[in-house]
């Protein structure tokens, strides 16, 4: 005891010194923690985004693309999935459910995800959780929108505020759909996912904004081709390039030279009816389409859970096979494991930088001490002379060692939870990733006892010194 207050006193006596030992252990220490913190922030983060799901399937690519960008709202496709083959599939005897995912469009930077009810029914994230609605209902209208718990607390939208919808994915789209805007509907419970930070809406409502002026792309019948611009009438009714006189055709679609006439009556508002559209601005409004009127043509991907798990390679195998159409079925936990092992040399590199800026700092520790020794000297020879033999003077070093070890490594700690606490919100707002804060664990705990034992070793370096130092060697007056 009477030795450990000895060290205490001596550490207080130079304290200007002590600080910056102590400073440089804290903040080398933090940047160990800090990244081994963020580092498993980011596999549980990763990993809690999506659970229960069996497959994810998108058009042919690389298997950890489609995980980002259908999953964590990273990148973009490259191709869509036709509705035709998404159908076929869906209905698949070994299926039990899917959600088809419509991307490629935001809002001022958030990410606008077209899909379905079976979203809410089926997506599952954490072990299980389901999603939740704080505010409002889901989206079920052509022009509804659901937003995420991020969406509405950083963009201040509440229930029945209108949004607008932009071609392209970032804070500066291509074309900004005003003409259909969308009115918010809802605001989901936060999740601590990618889920948080999109925008969702009807299959129908994202096929809807991409229609030309507000039209939808005439089908094969509806076009005119090269080879009829001298023909007769075409017996499907329809008026072509020759048959500007004549009269409608039986069909009841209204094309270029009956601009003026009434709506089909069909229903759908076609590119030949720009003319007849409510709006004097030529684009076809929001309440000028229902829901019923749009046929969905395409998906970026879709999530699929089978009726049986034991179904899963075999089905996955199928859908790589599809002849059709290049598709690719993927296993989430397996692409997740692909990732990572990509991401393992970053990881290490990494760890040993931390590693290494550690050592610099408890180095730096051991520079302080030894340098000390020679101002220290006759406190040495007074400890010797009051009768504190040898090794009490090595313990006595040794111990402040320790200290100033145990010192840094506990203020590094507490610094990085600091700044977790500080800034768990800001790094979720700006990269989306969420890193919880959890009591220090085994792997903490090992890392600040591997610094405290390297501190105990490397306080016999000054400490032999002090110990082969003769008695007269601190009371001679040097000259």
């Amino acid at each position: 005891m009477l030795v450990f207050d000895l060290a205490l006193k001596s550490l207080r006596n130079r304290a200007f010194s002590t600080s910056l030992t102590v400073g440089s252990i804290a903040l080398s220490f933090a940047l160990l923690i800090g990244v081994e913190n963020v580092r498993v922030g980011m596999r549980e983060s990763f990993s809690n985004t999506i659970s229960q799901t069996d497959l994810i399937v998108g058009t042919k690519g690389g298997t950890i693309q489609l995980l980002l960008y259908s999953v964590f709202g990273m990148g973009a496709p490259t191709e869509n999935v036709s509705w035709e083959a998404y159908r076929q599939w869906a209905e698949h005897p070994a299926v039990e459910w899917t959600i088809p995912y419509s991307l490629g469009d935001s809002h001022r930077g958030f990410r606008v995800v077209g899909t379905n009810e079976d979203f809410y029914r089926h997506y599952r994230y954490r072990g299980g959780q389901e999603i939740a609605l704080a505010e409002g209902r889901a989206n079920t209208d052509l022009y509804d929108v659901t937003l995420g718990a991020d969406v509405a607390a950083e963009l201040n939208y509440a229930l029945g505020d209108e949004v607008s919808v932009t071609h392209g994915i970032g804070e500066v789209g291509f074309v900004t759909h005003d003409h259909m805007p969308f009115t918010v509907v809802g605001i989901l419970d936060k999740t601590f996912t990618p889920v948080d930070r999109a925008l969702y809406v009807t299959l129908e409502g994202m096929e809807a904004i991409h229609w030309e002026d507000g039209a939808p792309p005439a089908s094969d019948d509806e076009h005119v081709h090269d080879d009829e611009a001298e023909a007769a009438p075409a017996d499907d009714g329809h008026a072509h390039d020759d048959e500007a006189e004549a009269a409608p055709a039986d069909d009841g679609h209204a094309h270029d030279d009956e601009a003026e006439a009434a709506p089909a009556d069909d229903g759908h508002v076609h590119d030949d009816e720009a003319e007849a559209a409510p709006a004097d601005d030529g684009h076809v409004h929001a309440e000028d389409i229902s829901i019923e009127d749009v046929e969905i043509s395409q998906v970026t991907s879709f999530f699929v859970g089978t009726t049986d798990r034991r179904d899963v390679l075999q089905l996955q195998r199928d859908i790589n096979d599809f002849e059709d159409e290049p598709m690719m079925a993927v296993l989430p936990g397996v692409a997740l494991n692909e990732m990572w092992q990509g991401l393992g040399y970053a990881e290490t590199g990494l760890r040993l930088v931390a590693i290494f800026v550690v050592l610099v700092g408890l180095l730096g520790m051991l520079v302080s001490l030894y340098t000390s020794l020679n101002e220290r000297r006759r406190e040495m020879a007074i400890l010797r002379a009051v009768g504190a033999g040898p090794s009490r003077i090595l313990g006595l070093l040794v111990l402040e060692s320790v200290c100033l070890a145990a010192a840094g490594a506990l203020a590094g700690l507490a610094l990085v939870y600091g700044l977790l606490a500080a800034g768990q919100s800001i790094v979720e707002a700006q990269v989306g990733l969420f890193i919880p804060i959890r009591p220090p664990g085994p792997v903490e705990l090992l890392l600040l006892g591997a610094v405290v034992t390297a501190g105990f070793l490397m306080g016999f370096v000054p400490a032999f010194k002090a110990y082969r130092t003769a008695l007269h060697d601190g009371l001679a007056v040097r000259v």
